[in-house]
Order: structure tokens, then sequence, then C-alpha cells
């Protein structure tokens, strides 16, 4: 399942994370890419190690844990990696899809990928994100403080910048249900039910769809 959030950060948040990427330490963005992706990609990232990237994850993680649609919609058990990347002039990031597992220590399985747009569209060309499907490309160039998620199955690229810079914060979460199928279909049942509650409150119906959505979690959560 594929969907933006509109506005996920209020402006504050958005002038924090700004203030994070103009006093931070970048590096090449080919030290966090896999053997095959480093052909493609050309990029800069926040230090790992700086304060600023610590406080930047665990805002993001604030913001994610404390957002409706993406707690539904993706399930998450951890979002367990955050990048904040830097494009200029000439830089992009080739097609590629998402490690299958991350971590150094420990592995986390990469179920769902997002990208954070921070920059004004209006302020650099190019630099869109293209996602292929079995029959098409889809390219978003969202306004800033706004996410789009996706699977972290598809093939995906970053279109070359031409001008300007683009900011923006990737990351990667493992799911509490593998198979996007089903959190689609735990997604359905949760908004029928919060449509249900919200109209009539705790009807039979209400009771019916949380016992099957319930049971469903139960069955597919690991």
């Amino acid at each position: 399942m594929l969907f933006s959030i509109d506005n996920i950060l209020t402006s504050e948040e958005l002038n924090f994370f700004i203030d994070c990427l103009t006093q931070g330490t970048f590096v090449d963005g080919k030290t966090t890419a896999g053997w095959h992706a480093k052909r493609v990609k050309n990029n800069q990232q926040l230090d790992q190690k700086t304060p600023e990237a610590q406080a930047l994850r665990e805002q993001i993680q604030s913001i994610l844990k404390k957002n409706a649609l993406f707690q539904s919609a993706v399930l998450p058990k951890i979002v367990h990696s955050v990048l904040a990347s830097r494009y200029e002039d000439g830089m992009s990031y080739g097609t590629h899809t998402d490690n299958a597992l991350m971590g150094d220590q420990e592995f986390w399985r990469v179920d769902v990928s997002f990208t954070l747009f921070l920059s004004d569209p209006e302020t650099y060309t190019g630099g869109e994100l293209v996602i292929e499907n079995s029959d098409e490309e889809r390219s978003y160039k969202l306004k800033a403080g706004s996410m789009i998620v996706y699977p972290s199955t598809t093939l995906h690229r970053v279109e070359p910048v031409t001008q300007g810079v683009r900011l923006a914060i990737v990351g990667w979460v493992q799911s509490l249900v593998r198979d996007p199928a089903n959190r689609e279909i735990l997604f359905d049942l949760d908004t029928t039910r919060r449509s249900i509650f919200a109209k009539d409150g705790k009807t039979i119906e209400f009771d019916l769809v949380s016992k099957t959505y319930t049971n469903l979690l139960r069955r597919w959560a690991e």
C-alpha cells in the first residue's frame, strides 16, 4: 500500500529539521549503500554519529508514533533506520530496491519505506521520487513537511537535481505484519470500525468488526 501524509510536520517541527541539517555534518551517501546501490547513489547524508542525527531520529520516531494514519496503515514494530539526505546540482539516486535487512549487531526486516520532504518544491528543479509498479511509474515531489510511504519491495529512484537543493529524510520500518496484503486488510477494517464508532458509537457492528480486526491481527502479527 502506497499513501501520502500531508503536513505531517508542524511549522516548528519543519524548522527543527531544517536547523539540524543546516548545523550538521554531511558525508558521502555511498557509505550507507549496499554494494550494488553504491554504483547509482550520488548524494550526501547527515553523519549518523552526530548529535543532530540522533536528535532527528528521536523526533521522527515521536512524530510517527503519534500519527494515527501511519500507525494504522503500517502497524510498525520498530522504525529502525532514519537518514537525512541532501541532493545538490547533478546529484541523484538511480534505480534500486531497499535492502531486505538493515542493522549492525541486530538486524531488522525492511517492510515499509518513507520519504519526508523538507524542501519547498519550488526551490529546486528535478529531484522527484519515482516509484515503479508492474505497469507504470509514478513520480512524487511533495510540499515541505509531507511524507510518502511505500513498500520497500519496489524499485524506485530519485531523479537528478538540476537546480537548488533537495533536503529529505528517509526511513525504514519493520511492521508487526509481514504480508502487505494482510496489512491492507487490517487497515480497511480499522478504518471501517473507526467510522462506525464516530457515527454511531459502540454498536454491535462495531464490536463485530473490532473482533475480526483483533483476531486477524493476533493471527498475523510477528
